[in-house]
């Protein structure tokens, strides 16, 4: 599938994966393959979550304006898994040449090379960075304030802040249903989380205009 319109591809890999089980490994893969599908099945679109070289994966958004959206939710829901390992992450936005065949190993085009050259120079330290078309000093700047809070999380509370994420539960009430918890321990999971301020991030990013931002 070929496209022309801006996209945004996000790049990952396990943290210090060779000091994780290979059980440990395969649960952080297989969670991040199941929330990138949740996530296409809440916007409608067809992630193509792709596994490469054992512990590296990367999904495409046809609307770059969710790349934080994405962003949060993958490292939520790895977090909720509680299973020991993290993942990093670059979120590219460029053009893309061809969305590949099965899934996106034979992928190409500028949003994917942003991606991976940026997760190759993230650092140590970082787990969410952004660059690519339209993206400036405020949009890295955001990305790094939320790495530092989501960095933060509780199991319990990353598990919230996904649930919050989507449209699937759009009041606590139906979070607390969900989990089986009062609406009172739902509200201070997020709050603990950060969620209100995360919200005007997300509305921010979501709302930002790259339609002139295109090389």
């Amino acid at each position: 599938m070929v496209k022309t319109t801006l996209s945004a591809v996000l790049t990952g890999d396990l943290v210090a994966s060779r000091k994780a089980t290979h059980a440990q490994a395969e649960h952080a893969m297989a969670t991040l393959s199941q929330a990138a599908a949740a996530f296409g099945a809440e916007w409608t679109m067809d992630l193509r979550f792709t596994r490469f070289r054992g512990d590296g994966w990367q999904i495409h958004l046809a609307d770059p304006s969710l790349g934080l959206d994405a962003a949060l939710y993958m490292i939520a829901r790895l977090r909720s898994a509680d299973v020991a390992v993290e993942t990093r992450l670059s979120v590219g936005v460029g053009p893309v040449t061809t969305t590949g065949t099965t899934d996106l190993a034979d992928a190409d085009g500028p949003a994917f090379h942003i991606s991976g050259d940026h997760l190759e120079q993230i650092g140590k330290r970082r787990r969410i960075v952004v660059a690519g078309a339209g993206i400036g000093p405020f949009q890295s700047a955001l990305f790094d304030l939320l790495d530092f809070i989501s960095a933060g999380w509780s199991p319990a509370q990353a598990q919230a802040v996904a649930m919050a994420i989507t449209e699937s539960y759009p009041t606590q009430d139906d979070i607390a249903a969900e989990l089986g918890i009062t609406r009172q321990a739902v509200q201070s999971r997020l709050s603990s989380a950060g969620y209100a301020y995360l919200q005007e991030a997300l509305h921010a990013f979501r709302t930002y205009d790259f339609g002139d931002a295109a090389p």
